[in-house]
């Protein structure tokens, strides 16, 4: 599944082009993807290797603003080791070279297949700070030097999330490091943010916690048209069925009353809904069929564009 090329779809949302990235691929147990759905019933839509691992995602969002372009999550950079990236499954390596011998992410290599580089990101905006969602948001240069990915933009995540994630516990260390977001702090790049707002015009945080209790989803409306980025409330259509909750959630009841509202919103608004791990699916329209929520037929795909394509 190594991203060989940038893989990069792109779609308008009302008056918004938002493009997908797919900033590299992991491979986790699936147990712990489906917490405690019998394996009997979650082989049936993803199918695990030898090692019950699943295919997963990191897919990431450049939207083209009228105040600039924005990123949304940011995959999990170039910074780890390769022990590290065995033990996640992760696949995000070099596209191209670097003249400084840094090795460029696939999130980056899409951005440059767009047209655009890192430093004419004016936002990142984070839905929380675990290393796969917020490990791009700093890389190291060729001589191992730590920097700001986007170093003309803006950071924003939550505030009660950056506690949390400066205040870890036995369980939940292992998903967060300053390394990702302290160089931004001391370079006074973060917008720490509390409760659901609108960002910039059309682009706003909701509240989608049980994941980790500060998680925000981001809703972009287009005018015509409204899109939900889920984040890790349903990492995959896969996650759709409300009670197919991650073993990784510290609060899986608190994600199952967010998906029930979330789901409802957008199934009664017909909210297009953006999958961050899945590894197939970028997207889609929801609907109830009076048992379950389920992507409507011929949903997974949708619309696409040329993704070099400029709005008139």
């Amino acid at each position: 599944m190594a991203p060989n090329t940038p893989h990069v779809e792109t779609r308008r949302v009302g008056r918004f082009t938002v493009h997908a990235i797919q900033a590299g691929y992991q491979a986790l147990d699936g147990g712990a993807m489906f917490g405690v759905v019998p394996k009997t019933l979650w082989q049936r839509r993803i199918t695990p290797d030898d090692k019950n691992r699943i295919p997963l995602g990191m897919r990431c969002l450049l939207i083209e603003h009228e105040s600039g372009l924005i990123v949304v999550d940011t995959g999990a950079g170039n910074k780890e080791d390769d022990k590290f990236k065995s033990i996640y499954g992760i696949e995000n390596g070099a596209l191209e070279p670097e003249a400084d011998g840094s090795t460029r992410t696939a999130l980056e290599s899409g951005i440059r297949k767009l047209g655009y580089k890192p430093t004419d990101v004016s936002l990142v905006i984070n839905t929380h700070l675990h290393f796969d969602h917020a490990g791009g948001n700093t890389s190291v240069d060729g001589a191992g030097a730590l920097q700001l990915s986007f170093p003309n933009a803006r950071y924003v995540v939550q505030q009660g999330e950056h506690h949390w994630a400066t205040h870890t516990n036995e369980r939940t260390a292992a998903s967060y490091f300053g390394r990702n977001w302290d160089p931004i702090i001391a370079a006074d790049r973060f917008d720490f943010i509390d409760g659901e707002r609108e960002i910039v015009k059309g682009i706003s945080v909701l509240h989608t916690p049980g994941h980790v209790p500060h998680h925000q989803s981001i809703v972009i409306d287009g005018g015509n048209e409204i899109a939900c980025f889920l984040g890790d409330v349903c990492p995959t259509v896969s996650h759709l069925p409300l009670p197919w909750i991650m073993g990784y959630d510290v609060e899986p009841l608190v994600t199952l009353e967010s998906k029930r509202k979330l789901f409802a919103r957008a199934a009664a608004d017909n909210w297009l809904l953006i999958f961050e791990h899945d590894a197939f699916h970028a997207w889609g329209h929801v609907q109830h069929d009076g048992k379950a929520y389920a992507l409507e037929p011929g949903a997974g795909s949708g619309p696409s564009l040329d993704p070099t394509a400029r709005p008139a």
